[in-house]
């Protein structure tokens, strides 16, 4: 029996590597999804184009203007002259932000008294202008507290510390690019898994691989342990450009990660079999794939908390292996997850894949005869 599944193992290898479709999917859009997610796809807000809008002239209203020009954040493409100049740089987004100063900044704060600056900033984009006013904030209080100590003046009672736990300069690329290794895993090896039996099917094969000696449970093994190999493959890739081009610290222990991805890849597997049992071609099987994975990616927290959908969604997100993943495989990267929160997504996991295993079982028993 093994040696019959060897010989099927070694044929899946060779049938994948030969095919084009097969090798172009292994290949290209892992990088082309790489390179976009870990350099494009970005939460950091950098170089926001502002404007500013000063009728004082004095040396507090140059001060705190000089601390927005001087930050990476902010970049001033526009000094204005009249109030009327505003709307014309927020509505065609000449400028996200505008830092208006009146005219009795600067006398306001030499008289101890409260001294008022507008930030009016760009809200058709929310997240982004949420982000704005947060860099801009931190700006101004930094400017108060500073103008206080330089006067001998005390400062405000209540101070805020912040302090950011596993991410300490709050770099997004260390929240995306863990994610990264769940989203490509499970795109590769959906595909790779829905395109086994329907290439088959559609290269007029399978007919003579169902005479062969071959029980059903076998030529599920030989088509799954290929697709195995590829996915534990390309994690392992993922992770060392995540580590070693990227630099993002792996502070957890690599061996439950490894567990975490092998149950992963099982689960992803069964339904790649599912999807390839019911698909009588490869564009069908590709078709079916992505049905699978554009869901699955929106209901495992990638790019929205979990949280903040519907209970009704919360609910099918409990099906979904890649939201048990997605947390195995962050929290390994940035908080060096303890074993005992590993094991409560792992078995999860086991779960979903002895489901949908079962499930390709008999869909592959029913439908292809």
């Amino acid at each position: 029996m093994w040696g019959r599944i060897r010989a099927l193992i070694a044929k899946e290898f060779l049938a994948v590597w030969k095919d084009k479709k097969s090798r172009v999917v292994i290949i290209v859009p892992p990088l082309i999804q790489l390179l976009v997610f870990g350099y494009a796809a970005s939460f950091d807000v950098n170089h926001v184009a502002t404007a500013i809008y000063n009728e004082d002239n004095g040396i507090a209203a140059r001060e705190l203007i000089a601390r927005f020009e001087g930050s990476p954040s902010f970049e001033v493409v526009s000094r204005l002259s009249r109030e009327a100049e505003i709307q014309d740089v927020i509505d065609p987004k000449d400028a996200s932000l505008v830092i208006h100063i009146g005219q009795t900044f600067s006398r306001d704060l030499m008289a101890r008294r409260p001294a008022r600056v507008q930030l009016i900033v760009d809200g058709r984009e929310s997240n982004t202008a949420l982000i704005i006013l947060g860099y801009a904030s931190r700006i101004v209080t930094d400017f108060n507290n500073e103008w206080l100590r330089a006067r001998g003046e005390a400062l405000p009672p209540a101070r805020l510390v912040v302090r950011s736990w596993f991410n300490p300069n709050l770099e997004s690329r260390w929240f995306i690019v863990p994610g990264i290794v769940a989203l490509l895993t499970l795109v590769v090896t959906t595909v790779v898994t829905a395109l086994t039996i329907a290439r088959e099917r559609e290269v007029g094969t399978f007919e003579q691989l169902l005479v062969t000696p071959f029980r059903p449970f076998e030529i599920l093994i030989g088509k799954s342990v290929p697709a195995m190999v590829i996915g534990l493959a390309e994690g392992t890739a993922i992770i060392a450009v995540a580590v070693f081009w990227f630099g993002v610290p792996l502070r957890g222990d690599l061996f439950l990660l490894y567990a975490g991805l092998f149950l992963y890849i099982l689960a992803v597997i069964g339904v790649g079999l599912m999807i390839s049992s019911i698909s009588r071609t490869q564009q069908q099987a590709i078709l079916g794939a992505f049905l699978f994975v554009v869901p699955a990616v929106i209901l495992s927290g990638f790019a929205t908390p979990i949280a903040n959908m519907p209970p009704l969604i919360q609910d099918l997100t409990l099906v979904n292996p890649m939201r048990y993943f997605l947390i195995i495989v962050r929290g390994t990267f940035l908080e060096g997850l303890p074993a005992a929160l590993v094991y409560e997504r792992l078995w999860p996991m086991a779960i979903i894949a002895a489901v949908s295993l079962t499930g390709a079982g008999w869909m592959f028993r029913h439908r292809l005869g």
